[in-house]
């Protein structure tokens, strides 16, 4: 039986990438197999949607439907600007009485991280 490669495998480059970065220490192998199979995982997945999208591209669909099926299967995370409102929602003040609430130790370095990408 003759050995067929599927369509959607890593080149041999991504995967030496990828078992550099499934090792722990410089020094120790093997490489975590739990690493190494969700770096793949993702890899495929990615490749799978972009082949997706590409064919509603070819078979003529609105233009809207690869980007909303991107939105909806890969959301961008939200900005810091946007983690450190949510965070600051929890806190008392003016905008937000909760007298209860007080900032977690996270959201008080996210909303400094925040402050600090601030311009002066």
């Amino acid at each position: 039986m003759t050995q067929q490669q599927h369509p959607i495998t890593p080149p041999p480059e991504l995967v030496e990438d990828w078992i550099e970065i499934a090792k722990p220490e410089p020094w120790k192998c093997p490489p975590d197999p739990n690493v190494l199979c969700t770096l793949a995982a993702q890899w495929g997945a990615d490749q799978e949607l972009e082949a997706c999208c590409e064919w509603f591209k070819q078979e003529g669909w609105n233009p809207c439907h690869p980007e909303a099926l991107l939105a909806a299967r890969r959301p961008k995370p939200p900005s810091l600007k946007e983690q450190a409102l949510e965070a600051l929602k929890h806190a008392p003040g003016p905008d937000y009485p909760n007298p209860i609430t007080l900032l977690t130790a996270d959201e008080h370095a996210l909303i400094r991280r925040a402050l600090e990408q601030l311009d002066d």
